[in-house]
């Protein structure tokens, strides 16, 4: 599922974690970066931009698409903007590499266009459904043709269709979706409305509105008013706190570790996993809050302590989508047993990642039984497993399987498909290393 070569990940059992680090940039706020400051008026200048694949495959999307934009120097991006009605034609289809985010979003911004596009992805990408986008840019008048009954890439984007405001209510809460209609909605005669059943995160709400747009929020309704204008600004990317949950659940599992993650973003729409891992008994404290470019970020201390099993509050599972993985090898270093419940939505990420998450810790020695929308873990100790652990090209599971290394009781984990890290972590290897986990990577024979 991944490119390139297999890179495999070997992690020796055990180890302590110290020191502090800032983790990579946020893979949302890149992505919305480039798009934004695309679409704006003038020239907007970012600072904390992630050089991953996943980002650097949006930036292409818009240089193909005739918009300036210069080679990331050190997280610093400067994009020239064409305005609302600015893009050109591609000449070829847009390759949205590993990343679905990009490829849901895209298609709001697409289905606006005069012109005609084509999005593509990865192996991975290719089976991940599409229709909880397509479905709403249908009713605003969009043509968006895709493979199969599940609405899968390549999706092929008719433009000069007209688009009118709706009305829409999420049939689940996805930030993914909710974005894709407001984008469209930029681009639609009156006004879009979208209503979550849950609060997901509002980085588009928050940098529209740094980019002078109005975005109307009640309750749990977004609205913005088609045919503005977008006004270039200089966005801060923080530390994306998706990419510190590993460090977190690492710090608080690893005896005797202390760590202190920089400059993290903590947008109270994507903190649910601090209040997970305080709900089980983690040391987690935040010092330095501010606000940046409309965001708050802080600076957060990670000390060892003994984790408890819980039932996993509902209300904070779209709070933490992302950062699930992780917290499976949380609660497989728990006492005790901790119950996921409504979070079908992992089922459609880059991988399965209720099965494989409950697979890779069963071969660890765990007992986790995967459920239609969750898991039921039960905490205990952890064994090296008698071949490499499969990924599936998922960064989030080689990620986190390479932090479960920590509690194995002997010998080393093996992690196979460890490539697409590089989409939204890169220089995961050499972070972990300088904080205290005995990881290296090769490519096996």
């Amino acid at each position: 599922m991944s490119h390139g070569p297999n890179i495999r990940y070997i992690v020796k059992a055990g180890g302590v974690l110290s020191g502090s680090a800032r983790v990579a940039g946020d893979k949302s706020m890149s992505h919305r970066s480039i798009m934004l400051g695309a679409l704006a008026n003038g020239t907007t200048y970012v600072t904390g931009f992630l050089e991953g694949e996943d980002s650097l495959n949006t930036l292409k999307a818009f240089r193909a698409m005739g918009v300036e934009i210069t080679d990331p120097d050190n997280g610093k991006v400067t994009i020239n903007g064409v305005g609302l009605r600015g893009l050109t034609a591609p000449t070829a289809p847009l390759d949205m590499g590993n990343s679905g985010t990009a490829m849901r979003l895209m298609c709001g911004i697409l289905a606006g266009q005069s012109f005609d596009s084509t999005l593509i992805g990865d192996a991975s990408l290719s089976k991940r459904p599409m229709k909880r986008v397509t479905n709403p840019l249908a009713l605003m008048g969009a043509k968006v043709d895709s493979q199969g009954e599940k609405g899968l890439p390549p999706l092929v984007i008719h433009g000069g269709a007209g688009l009118k405001g709706i009305e829409y209510d999420l049939p689940m809460a996805s930030a993914q979706v909710k974005s894709c209609v407001l984008l469209a909605g930029l681009y639609a005669d009156g006004v879009t409305t979208v209503t979550e059943p849950a609060p997901t995160r509002d980085h588009t709400e928050r940098m529209l509105r740094g980019f002078g747009y109005e975005v109307k929020t009640v309750g749990n309704s977004m609205s913005l008013v088609g045919g503005g204008k977008l006004t270039a600004t200089d966005i801060d990317v923080p530390a994306d706190i998706s990419s510190a949950a590993f460090f977190m659940v690492a710090a608080t599992i690893a005896p005797n570790s202390d760590i202190t993650l920089l400059h993290v973003g903590i947008n109270p729409t994507r903190t649910g996993v601090i209040d997970i891992l305080r709900l089980m008994g983690a040391d987690i404290s935040l010092s330095n809050e501010k606000e940046v470019g409309g965001e708050p970020v802080a600076d957060i201390r990670i000390r060892s302590a003994q984790l408890k099993g819980i039932d996993i509050p509902e209300d904070l599972v779209p709070l933490a989508i992302d950062e699930f993985p992780v917290l499976f090898v949380a609660a497989a270093c728990a006492q005790g047993r901790t119950v996921l419940t409504g979070a079908e939505e992992l089922r459609v990420k880059e991988s399965d990642r209720i099965a494989v998450m409950a697979n890779a810790l069963q071969a660890m020695g765990i007992a986790a039984v995967p459920t239609e929308d969750g898991c039921i873990i039960d905490g205990g100790q952890l064994t090296a497993p008698s071949s490499p652990i499969n990924s599936h090209g998922d960064h989030r599971i080689a990620m986190a399987s390479a932090v479960a290394a920590l509690r194995v009781d002997s010998g080393e984990v093996l992690i196979d498909d460890c490539a697409n890290v590089n989409t939204s972590f890169p220089g995961f290897v050499a972070l972990s290393a300088g904080l205290g986990l005995a990881i290296r990577q090769e490519i096996p024979e």
